[in-house]
């Protein structure tokens, strides 16, 4: 038989701990996570962080800024004349992007 020592601890802990065991034992339960932890079962690698959102959302914001120059001058280098509109809308869109890079 395992020795056994006694564990002192808050009382919200050890209710919060018979909230979520259910058919487990205390010490079964706690020997569970703990062996979980070290495992790296409790790690989420599915999750990104907010910082690399934002990078991953710049990123795509200067893509999307170089496509748009890209073929604004393919156009131009063409000798193709811009249709006023959809040009003044892409000049737009790209200082939209470029402002929203500062």
């Amino acid at each position: 038989m395992a020795e056994k020592r006694m564990l002192i601890v808050d009382a919200e802990l050890v209710a919060k701990i018979d909230d979520n065991r259910g058919d487990m034992s205390r010490s079964e339960f706690i020997n569970f996570l703990i062996g979980g932890q070290l495992k790296g079962e409790g790690k989420n690698h599915d999750v990104i962080s907010r910082v690399e959102m934002q990078q991953f959302q710049e990123g795509t914001k200067e893509l999307l800024r170089k496509f748009l120059e890209f073929f604004i001058s393919y156009g131009l280098e063409l000798g193709k004349q811009p249709n006023g509109e959809e040009f003044e809308q892409l000049s737009r869109k790209l200082q939209a992007l470029g402002a929203s890079k500062r």
